[in-house]
């Protein structure tokens, strides 16, 4: 890996006489993040490279704690004057927020490690050349394009991400950790008889290129064109409310968009709902629901959050009864708990806040065939298409690839279908938790973009409103 400007020996030093002046100023608490972050991005449309590009970005933030309150400041100086200017910024940052604080910030304390932390790659994106990268990204949207006369237009975007960060604070901490994404999202759409059909997919892992052999995209282009096959010739849903099997695709969802959120502790001492149902059953015995950063490979991992803390599990549901919630330092301290290695900044140009990383259902011990079997007409919701969960547990989402349960069997496909409800009720509802088990890679804005995953098994679930004609 090619050093610009600073070594990271350098870095290290550099980030150390940063929260030494800082110290010296009068702050109680000061961090700095060093980041050098390699990106290539390659967007191909109907067969053809629309672009590619590479690009590189260096930085460091600093973050004061002085008075009871945090300041904040970045720069992309790699030099000692540029970052004894962002610490001193920050601090007046932080002085002149003091005087305005009503609830002083107190941190809940944590070992302060000084470790080397890596990712298994095997085929560094930095040492495949855009060349290869944009051939298999254009490779991808002709197969797409050439699967069905009736496929109109197919997009494939791809990016990988690779971040070599230093993390410095106050109490000793040294931790140097090298990051790698590679992410792809591809999408079709197809056209018949007066019938629109679209699909869309993302792959994405913390690993290097070899992340997309051994047939990973020749089985995502097939998903893609099958699924627009059968909405072309789908059906439309039936408004109602019936029982539903929801594929993992969907679980994720549930896991991410209206319970994640919902536990993430600066919401939740804001007032989300999950808060004041603490030890409270609010789901099915089914149901048991993790955050967790520390699954190799998944696309929301991470070894060391951006506050130094170690990735831990976090049970978030367990049995349907809500036992935690995802940590900064700071919300720790006010919840009189541990950090949970939560607390994520997008880049060195953002303050960290508590986000999710892997969050998912924990896979139960029915077959596919066991959950469809009850069901004598109702919904197989496989993939989700987009929607919105709100912070009072509503949702209302779309689904991209679903099908009519009949008499326990799969039976026609079904389009245009959408569901909404209360996800506190329809968890509540869960029958059955599938052995199956899949995470699917996202973005996910909250102010800043993290990179994250959310999945589970299929369940079984006894009601859900269905959207479609009456």
């Amino acid at each position: 890996m090619a050093s610009i400007r600073l070594g990271r020996e350098g870095l290290e030093d550099l980030l150390e006489k940063a929260v030494n002046h800082g110290r010296q100023l009068g702050a109680s608490h000061v961090e700095a993040r060093g980041e050098k972050a390699w990106r290539t991005s390659i967007t191909a449309r109907e067969g053809k490279i629309e672009t590619a590009r590479e690009g590189f970005t260096a930085g460091v933030g600093v973050r004061v704690l002085a008075g009871g309150a945090w300041g904040y400041a970045s720069t992309t100086r790699l030099d000692l004057e540029g970052v004894l200017e962002a610490v001193e910024a920050a601090f007046k940052l932080a002085r002149a927020a003091s005087f305005k604080v009503k609830d002083p910030v107190r941190l809940a304390e944590v070992k302060a490690e000084r470790v080397k932390a890596a990712w298994r790659v095997n085929r560094e994106p930095l040492k495949v050349s855009v060349e290869e990268k944009a051939g298999m990204v254009q490779g991808l949207n002709r197969r797409l394009m050439e699967a069905d006369e009736r496929i109109k237009s197919s997009t494939v975007e791809y990016f990988d991400l690779t971040v070599d960060s230093c993390f410095a604070s106050s109490e000793g901490a040294l931790i140097l950790q090298l990051k790698t994404y590679v992410w792809l999202r591809a999408n079709v759409s197809a056209f018949e008889s007066g019938v629109y059909a679209s699909a869309s997919e993302e792959a994405g892992a913390t690993r290097g290129l070899e992340y997309f052999n051994g047939g990973r995209l020749e089985g995502l282009a097939g998903r893609l064109v099958s699924r627009v096959r059968g909405q072309l010739k789908a059906v439309q849903p039936k408004a109602g409310v019936y029982p539903a099997v929801l594929g993992p695709s969907v679980v994720g969802v549930f896991a991410h968009e209206a319970l994640g959120h919902l536990a993430e502790a600066d919401l939740a001492l804001s007032g989300s709902i999950l808060l004041q149902y603490k030890g409270r059953r609010v789901a099915s015995s089914q149901v048991t629901l993790y955050d967790d950063g520390g699954i190799e490979g998944a696309f929301g991992s991470l070894l060391y959050d951006d506050e130094g803390v170690k990735a831990r599990r976090v049970t978030i549901l367990r049995e349907g009864v809500v036992e935690g919630f995802l940590q900064s330092r700071e919300t720790a301290a006010k919840m009189n708990v541990e950090p949970t290695g939560n607390a994520r900044a997008e880049s060195f140009r953002h303050a960290p806040l508590v986000r999710m990383r892997n969050t998912f259902l924990a896979a139960g011990d029915h077959s596919l065939e066991e959950l469809f079997e009850p069901v004598k007409f109702g919904y197989y919701l496989k993939v989700l298409r987009g929607g919105q969960a709100n912070m009072d547990g509503t949702f209302q989402v779309g689904v991209q690839e679903a099908y009519e349960i009949v008499n326990g069997e799969i039976g026609r496909p079904v389009r245009n279908l959408s569901i909404a409800g209360n996800t506190l009720e329809t968890l509540m509802g869960v029958e059955a938790a599938g052995r199956d088990f899949e995470l699917w890679p996202g973005r996910c804005g909250k102010g800043q973009t993290a990179f994250v995953s959310d999945g589970g098994p299929s369940i079984r679930v006894k009601a859900l409103r269905i959207g479609g004609r009456s």
